[in-house]
């Protein structure tokens, strides 16, 4: 077994040359739709480019529509997609030191006020999914998505963050993980 299978280290799997090339968002300009994690945006573009490289992990949002990360990456591809979405990013918003900026209250409260982030994302649903532009009827499904893995699967990703906010690594079997709240 790898040891990437043993202990995921998102961070290792950025290429040479990153995060200096295409990362320099600030945690300071961080949007508060960003889901915890090694990587969120601070002040990105809003050119809606983010979900042509990585559709899973990115969308659009906060005051000027720019773009954020709703879901961390879990593999080496996925992690890759993202620095193609920031290199992209002509304000270089996107950032990857969430893993010295998280703490676990910071975790646990963004975890409480999750309900301002449903209400957001149904906020817009309506208006995208209608839509005559083809671009907003596809972030539309990016907001289902993200509204699907708040109520699915965030809560468990987001324990096992905790973990590796507290003890250096995500978790190497199923054991007990730290609880939400």
């Amino acid at each position: 077994m790898s040891y990437e299978e043993l202990c995921w280290e998102p961070i290792a799997a950025l290429p040479e040359g990153e995060p200096e090339t295409s990362f320099g968002g600030r945690w300071e300009d961080r949007l508060w739709l960003n889901v915890p994690g090694p990587f969120y945006t601070g002040i990105a573009d809003n050119c809606w480019t983010g979900r042509l490289h990585a559709p899973r992990h990115v969308l659009y949002g906060g005051e000027y529509f720019g773009e954020y990360v709703y879901r961390q990456p879990a593999t080496t591809a996925e992690v890759l997609n993202l620095v193609t979405a920031a290199q992209e990013d002509p304000y270089r918003g996107y950032a990857c030191d969430g893993d010295s900026r998280w703490t676990p209250e910071a975790l646990r409260d963004w975890w409480r006020d999750r309900g301002r982030v449903t209400e957001y994302l149904e906020s817009l649903l309506p208006t995208w999914s209608s839509s005559d532009r083809s671009d907003e009827r596809e972030a539309a499904e990016g907001l289902r998505d993200f509204a699907a893995y708040i109520t699915e699967g965030l809560r468990a990703d987001l324990r096992k963050y905790l973990f590796r906010l507290q003890e250096g690594c995500y978790p190497k079997n199923s054991g007990p993980l730290p609880e939400l709240r």
